[in-house]
C-alpha cells in the first residue's frame, strides 16, 4: 500500500480552481412553458407517432372525398358490394385490393370481371353501388366535425362555470355545484333520444345531447384547480393593485390552467367521436345519404359475413382516431403536468 501511494505523482492532485463569476451562469438555453412542453412531446414517441397519424387521418377526411372523384350519396346500383379494387396493387396477389372476392365454395372470384365494371373502387361499394372510399371519409369529416364541435362547446361552457364557481365560491358556488350534480344524475341517454324526438335525428341533435351534460366534467376540473390558485400570491398581488375579478379570472387564473382545459379537451374529443358512433350504430344517429362512421360500421355489420370489407374499414378507421387522440392526450398530460416531469 505504501509503495502504491509513492508512486502516484503529487501533480495529479491539484485544488479546483473556482470562479465565483461564473457560479451563477445558467448553461441551458431559456425556453418558454409550451416550449418545454413541445420539447416532452416530441421525446414521447408514441404521442409524437399519434400527432402525425392524426393530423393524416384529419387530412383524408377533407382531401379524401376530393380525390376519390365521386360523390358520397351516388347510387349504381349494377355496382353493388364490389370488393375494394385499388390501380397498381390489383396484380400484387397478398394485398386485398384485386377485386377478387371468395365464394362459399372457396373459390376466388373477379367481381369486376363478372360485373363487366372498369371503374377502381379503392374501398369497394355498399349496397346500393356507393363508393365506400368517398363514404369513409365523409363520414369521418362529419364524426371529427361533431366531436370537434362538442368538444368546444363544452370547454367554453365548462371552464366559464367551474372558473365562476370556484373563484366566488360560498353560496353561489353550493347553488352552482347542486346543478351539475342534478345533471350527472340524468342519464346521457336519455337526454339523447329527448332531443332526437324534439329535433330529429341529426347532426344538431347529436351535438346539442352531447352538449347539454358534457361540460359537466370540466367544469369540476376547473372548479377544483381555481379553488387552489386563487389563494395563491399573485392572485392577491393582483387584487391589491385593484384588478376587477373578471380580469383576474381571464388573465392570471385561465392562463394557469391552459394544461388542464387542453388535456381534459383531448380526452373529450374521442369520448364524444365513440359516443356518436354508438349511437349511429343503434339507428338514432344521422340518416341516409349522409354517412358517419357509426352509420358505416352499422350498414358493414349487416353484412358482415358476406361483405366483411363494409364493416372492417370505417372500424379501423375509428379505432386509428380513438387511439391516436388518447395517446396524444396521454403524451400531453405527461408534458404539461408539472407532477409528471423528472
Amino acid at each position: 500500500m505504501a509503495d502504491f501511494e509513492a508512486n502516484i505523482s503529487k501533480d495529479r492532485f491539484r485544488p479546483a480552481e473556482i470562479d465565483s463569476a461564473k457560479s451563477e451562469e445558467i448553461n441551458k438555453p431559456s425556453l418558454t412553458f409550451w416550449q418545454d412542453a413541445w420539447m416532452r412531446v416530441r421525446k414521447n414517441k408514441a404521442a409524437l407517432a399519434s400527432l402525425i397519424v392524426m393530423v393524416l387521418l384529419v387530412l383524408m377526411a377533407f382531401v379524401g372525398p376530393l380525390i376519390s372523384g365521386k360523390d358520397f350519396d351516388t347510387q349504381k346500383v349494377s355496382h353493388n358490394n364490389l370488393p375494394p379494387r385499388i390501380q397498381g396493387l390489383e396484380n400484387i396477389s397478398w394485398l386485398p385490393f384485386d377485386g377478387v372476392k371468395v365464394n362459399k365454395a372457396g373459390k376466388e372470384i373477379n367481381m369486376y370481371e363478372v360485373k363487366k365494371v372498369d371503374e377502381y373502387y379503392w374501398f369497394g361499394t355498399d349496397a346500393l353501388g356507393r363508393d365506400l372510399f368517398t363514404r369513409t371519409w365523409k363520414g369521418t369529416q362529419i364524426s371529427l366535425y361533431i366531436a370537434f364541435l362538442a368538444a368546444l362547446i363544452d370547454m367554453i361552457i365548462g371552464v366559464a362555470y367551474g372558473a365562476v364557481s370556484g373563484y366566488y365560491g360560498g353560496r353561489l358556488d353550493n347553488v352552482m355545484q347542486r346543478i351539475t350534480e342534478v345533471l350527472v344524475g340524468i342519464p346521457t341517454m336519455i337526454v339523447v333520444i329527448l332531443m332526437i324526438l324534439v329535433l330529429q335525428p341529426g347532426i344538431i341533435s347529436i351535438t346539442v345531447a352531447l352538449t347539454i351534460t358534457g361540460w359537466v366534467g370540466m367544469a369540476r376540473v376547473v372548479r377544483a384547480q381555481v379553488l387552489k390558485l386563487k389563494e395563491q400570491e399573485f392572485v392577491l398581488a393582483s387584487k391589491t393593485l385593484g384588478n376587477s375579478d373578471g380580469k383576474i379570472i381571464s388573465k392570471h387564473l385561465l392562463p394557469n390552467l391552459a394544461g388542464v382545459i387542453i388535456i381534459n379537451t383531448m380526452f373529450t374529443i374521442p369520448n364524444a367521436i365513440f359516443f356518436e358512433a354508438f349511437l349511429s350504430f343503434i339507428g338514432l344517429g344521422l340518416q341516409d345519404p349522409l354517412a358517419s362512421l357509426g352509420t358505416l360500421i352499422d350498414e358493414g355489420f349487416k353484412v358482415l359475413r358476406l361483405h366483411p370489407h363494409e364493416m372492417i374499414i370505417p372500424a379501423v378507421i375509428i379505432s386509428l382516431i380513438m387511439i391516436t387522440f388518447n395517446m396524444l392526450a396521454d403524451g400531453l398530460r405527461d408534458a404539461l403536468d408539472p407532477k409528471m416531469r423528472d
